[in-house]
């Protein structure tokens, strides 16, 4: 059976700056080579330079004329944001569009960031807090979009408070599911501050559904020698147009998002249950909708990484 395959058309995003992180491959790849493909210079910070050089030259193979450019960022090192935020910030150009699309997924074991931070809330919560941080007074000056991109498996769950970092007894797939609510919570934060403070800065949420991505495949790097068996299995599902989505529709709920979305909003595929299909907008999963949660959260975040909006 063929696979289904969906179009986005973007606007012309001729004189916006865009940073994409985890855009080495995958879905990343992907948001960069559209926001590319519409005029957008699109900035892509990669923790693999081998891997981003590869990338960047698909998307310039893909595009002709496109502008990209290439930064180094380890989201699991908070020296490593800071030293890109600090790069940027002096450049001094506004940046319009932030999509903090990065992750990494279930270690066998449980790992931390240089930081002493669980692995899975270091890097896809923490990390991309402080780099938004960081970056506020270019999204500011360019009244910027972030996009957050969260998981299906945010759907339930919650933040376990009384050991965030999962020390005592770690669950591989609980402290993911718990990193992915921060950082819807962190979204929709992010709006609620910007629009009291008058920031100019809008802030919403998407996510991807189910897709043969890189996430739940052999990783050297966390810890993972072979594929999973729940990769195997979505990819046999996706090349087949059952359920799951394919790795080009799973990018575009945040492409939507970040370039057509509301503030405040929540988009993804479309099918029932959400795994796969063309993109739009859906309800808030339960776990995102606790106010009380995102300030706390927010809090805290500011304390762990040091990083304060102000």
């Amino acid at each position: 059976m063929p696979r289904k395959t969906y179009d986005l058309p973007l606007p012309d995003l001729d004189g916006t700056r865009a940073v994409v992180t985890g855009a080495s491959d995958g879905m990343g790849l992907g948001m960069a080579a559209a926001l590319a493909g519409a005029g957008a210079e699109v900035l892509m910070p990669v923790r693999n330079r081998t891997k981003g050089d590869a990338a960047a030259e698909r998307i310039r193979s893909q595009v002709p004329g496109a502008r990209v450019v290439l930064h180094d960022l380890d989201l699991s090192s908070l020296a490593s944001v800071a030293e890109l935020g600090g790069r940027l910030v002096a450049e001094g150009e506004p940046i319009h569009l932030l999509i903090n699309n990065a992750g990494v997924m279930t270690p066998p074991e449980r790992q931390v960031t240089t930081d002493g931070f669980e692995l899975q809330l270091g890097t896809n919560h923490l990390g991309h807090f402080a780099l938004t941080g960081h970056l506020l007074p270019l999204l500011r000056a360019g009244r910027g979009r972030v996009t957050s991109q969260v998981s299906i498996a945010a759907r339930r769950g919650g933040m376990n408070w009384d050991d965030l970092g999962w020390e005592r007894s770690y669950d591989g797939m609980a402290a993911y599911r718990q990193s992915k609510i921060a950082c819807g919570l962190f979204g929709l934060e992010l709006s609620r501050r910007s629009a009291a403070a008058g920031w100019g800065v809008t802030s919403n949420l998407s996510h991807p559904g189910v897709a043969p991505t890189s996430l739940l495949a052999a990783r050297p790097e966390v810890g993972r020698s072979a594929d999973t068996t729940s990769v195997k299995v979505i990819r046999w599902l996706s090349a087949r147009g059952l359920v799951a989505g394919t790795v080009e529709s799973a990018r575009l709920p945040a492409l939507l998002a970040a370039t057509a979305g509301e503030d405040g909003g929540f988009y993804g595929p479309q099918w029932p249950g959400n795994a796969g299909g063309p993109p739009g907008p859906q309800q808030l999963w339960p776990p995102m909708r606790r106010d009380a949660d995102a300030a706390r959260l927010w809090e805290v975040s500011e304390e762990l990484t040091g990083v304060r909006f102000a």
